[in-house]
């Protein structure tokens, strides 16, 4: 091999890794900001930040997103609750800046982090019996 060959495929390599980190820079960048695992440490739900939304996956599969990081948060929590209830342990490990911005939001409203998700908990638990109505028709 000759040094010259070494030195082309260098450049490239370089080139190359300049033209990728410009590509992810470029990218709507994501934040991970909570993650709910089990005991094997296997991954159940996860929400990121991305592009000022907030995304929440579960089952490796993305189920929603809102601008409301309270909203967000009393969902994984719910998740966490159930699991219990099931008598799966599980973990649930948030950021700052996302119980930060929750009890900004419930502060909004005039009202505690708690008490503002059993708001949300009673808004969707009076949502439901009305969509599985719609469904049955």
């Amino acid at each position: 091999m000759s040094i010259q060959s070494k030195a082309r495929r260098d450049a490239r390599k370089r080139k190359s890794a300049r033209e990728r980190n410009r590509a992810q820079a470029g990218a709507a960048q994501i934040e991970p900001h909570a993650e709910l695992r089990d005991r094997d440490d296997n991954l159940l739900a996860g929400i990121v930040r991305q592009s000022g939304v907030w995304v929440l996956g579960m089952d490796g599969r993305i189920v929603g997103s809102s601008d409301s990081a309270a909203q967000v948060l009393m969902l994984i929590r719910r998740a966490q609750r159930l699991h219990d209830e099931k008598g799966i342990a599980v973990k649930l490990v948030y950021s700052d800046a996302l119980r930060d911005e929750a009890e900004l939001e419930a502060a909004a409203q005039g009202k505690s982090l708690a008490d503002y998700e059993q708001q949300l908990e009673e808004e969707m638990a009076a949502a439901q019996p009305a969509a599985a109505s719609d469904t049955v028709q």
